[in-house]
């Protein structure tokens, strides 16, 4: 195997040899550049259907009888939930329950489906969020997810069931909850908003595709990891197919479910921070406004608030997975709780202080100011620094694979690619690779999704040298995977947008700063994934090492490494599809290029189809990369 490898390896390299000889000679020539208010005929195309579709939304039925039924349903779902916890509704001038409420309601509902302790934390949490000046800003966060939350759940749990019990079913979904995933968040958003117009609409049917997927996945999970056995001695014993499913395998899936809820909780929290780019209400639409102004403060507050309650959302949920049966005098106290818990209620229905989180505690004004008052001093003092690691990252690392990818002939950074893909993947992989390098011509966007990609393969490379160090120290050392493992599961559960805001105000607006977020944000999925690659290397195999004479270094290289080859393969297709989600969210912030013209389409009407094709071609370089690294990944696990 190790031969094959290094004769792929030689292949690889002379294809990239060839590569850099050819682009020294032809730099420069059919690079298919396109200026930043240039449109091509396929983005004039799009910009036409979205004006001819705005021109007949009044008038076509398939609007009048199908989309505009659905937009209006969900509107009215969201504002119903924005009603009773956010906005002022049914000629009242606060919500039906005010923040006293809320937060009482919270403490009872964290402590029914968890533990005290938890309680404890949800009933700060929100409390900390008024004192930050950001109580209705969170809660219409919270009533969007919420609104999404549910219709995944209604969607996603029988979809779930479905492919648990059918394997024909499960056989056809899967692909379809694979694409789904590995489309980064930002490019749900344009295509949704052809249909369903700019609003919260949008953004909650963008937030539950997005959040559908790790419901329907854990619940068929949960379903067919059911012990056989049991499955068996319930239909032996004479029950329906509905009784098995409901006394048997819902029961014995019960904790997965849970986990799957969690999942897609924490999903639709991110998407919902991004879907404020469509005109969702909330703190990502503050976190949004301050980074287009490079309001540090504003932002860094605003996130901490995002930060806030996703570790409150995620505890909760995740405390319900673990927990175990109530006994009898427990239910009992719970019940008891219940009755303060109303009168909280009743009295955020009734009374003002009650209702609205007094403004004179509001300690986020001075949050943003210490925090601009911090940065500032950050890039006053540590400007040497900063810009220095900045610019020599640039320098050396950024551009000139930039230039490689952007100023080489289109047609030579194609064929280069779907030869790499023939070699380390497969002849599937080389088509794929082929059909979507051909679809981003067509795009009219080649030289912006080069840039992406450069920044994409930059972030990754720094990613996995990150992950593979951490995960070999915590796959070899239990104590290392207790320390570090909490703070990689942290690190998961932030929305992307919060990733920004640190690096904003070390490094200003550049790309540095969006690849700099994008490592943060894609370290700690492909950390684990190693890691427990590593741990489930053979002890037999490591002891033969140890006692053959290797040292460490030998063990970790010739030994754990190679035989978590397949751990690492997919560690890599998972760090390229988060950090290229990062990237693209980068545009925010100066990274320029895909996630630029997505944001410029969205505000300016004229950039509308350069921002849809924008979408499409980042579509397309998440298929391509996903492809090739699970082709990899697949030819490492079978050995050839």
């Amino acid at each position: 195997m190790s031969i094959v490898v290094r004769n792929r390896g030689r292949i690889v390299a002379g294809i990239l040899a060839v590569w850099l000889l050819l682009w020294l000679v032809l730099r420069g020539t059919h690079t298919l550049a396109l200026g930043g208010a240039q449109l091509t005929t396929v983005h004039h195309w799009f910009n036409d259907l979205n004006d001819a579709i705005g021109a007949g939304r009044d008038s076509n039925p398939l609007f009048l009888y199908f989309f505009d039924y659905i937009r209006v349903g969900i509107d009215e779902f969201v504002v119903f939930v924005q009603s009773i916890i956010a906005q002022p509704s049914f000629d009242r001038p606060v919500p039906l329950i005010g923040w006293f409420g809320v937060v009482a309601l919270v403490g009872f509902v964290s402590w029914a489906v968890a533990n005290v302790r938890v309680a404890l934390l949800a009933t700060a949490g929100f409390f900390f969020l008024g004192l930050q000046g950001l109580w209705r800003e969170s809660m219409d966060t919270l009533a969007l997810t919420l609104a999404a939350v549910i219709i995944s759940l209604l969607v996603g749990i029988p979809l779930g069931i479905w492919a648990g019990m059918s394997d024909r079913f499960n056989r056809l979904v899967t692909p379809v909850l694979d694409f789904m995933q590995i489309m980064p968040s930002f490019v749900y958003l344009a295509p949704l908003t052809l249909f369903f117009l700019i609003g919260p609409a949008s953004a909650t049917i963008a937030t539950l595709i997005y959040a559908a997927p790790p419901v329907i996945r854990l619940t068929a999970h949960g379903i067919r990891s059911a012990p056989h056995d049991t499955v068996e001695a319930s239909e032996s014993l004479g029950s329906t197919r509905t009784q098995t499913l409901t006394k048997v395998l819902l029961p014995a899936a019960k904790r997965t479910i849970v986990l799957g809820v969690n999942q897609t909780i924490m999903a639709a929290l991110a998407m919902v921070t991004i879907a404020a780019l469509i005109d969702a209400p909330g703190l990502g639409k503050t976190v949004v406004k301050a980074l287009q102004t490079l309001d540090v403060g504003t932002a860094f507050n605003a996130g901490l608030a995002i930060v806030v309650m996703a570790i409150v959302l995620d505890r909760v949920t995740t405390a319900a997975a673990d927990r175990g049966r109530r006994n009898r005098p427990y239910r009992i106290v719970l019940w008891l709780a219940a009755l303060p818990t109303a009168f909280a209620v009743w009295l955020s229905y009734t009374y003002v202080w009650a209702a609205e989180f007094d403004s004179s505690l509001d300690i986020g004004s001075r949050i943003a100011v210490w925090a601009g008052d911090a940065t500032t001093w950050v890039q006053s003092n540590l400007a040497p620094v900063t810009n220095g690691v900045k610019d020599v990252f640039t320098l050396v690392l950024i551009d000139p694979l930039q230039s490689v990818l952007a100023d080489s002939p289109w047609w030579l950074v194609a064929a280069a690619v779907v030869a790499i893909s023939l070699v380390v993947g497969s002849v599937r992989a080389a088509i794929v690779s082929a059909v979507c390098l051909a679809l981003i011509v067509l795009s009219g966007l080649w030289s912006d999704s080069m840039t992406t990609l450069a920044s994409t393969i930059v972030a990754t490379v720094f990613t996995m040298i990150i992950a593979v160090l951490a995960g070999v120290w915590m796959g070899r050392s239990r104590r290392a995977d207790r320390v570090i493992r909490p703070v990689l599961d942290a690190g998961q559960t932030m929305p992307v947008f919060v990733y920004l805001v640190p690096f904003l105000a070390l490094f200003a607006a550049s790309r540095f700063t969006a690849i700099a977020a994008a490592v943060v944000y894609a370290v700690p999925v492909a950390t684990k994934i190693i890691a427990d690659g590593v741990r489930g290397v053979s002890g037999t195999t490591v002891e033969a090492s140890v006692a053959s004479g290797s040292s460490t270094w030998q063990t970790i290289t010739k030994v754990q490494l190679p035989m978590s080859a397949r751990a690492v393969a997919l560690a890599t297709n998972q760090g390229l599809i988060y950090v290229l989600c990062m990237v693209v969210v980068g545009g925010l912030v100066g990274a320029g290029a895909l996630g630029y013209d997505v944001v410029a389409g969205f505000s300016q009407g004229q950039l509308y189809g350069k921002g849809l094709a924008a979408g499409i071609a980042i579509v397309l370089l998440g298929v391509m990369l996903d492809r090739l690294t699970q082709a990899a990944a697949n030819r490492t696990h079978r050995g050839g």
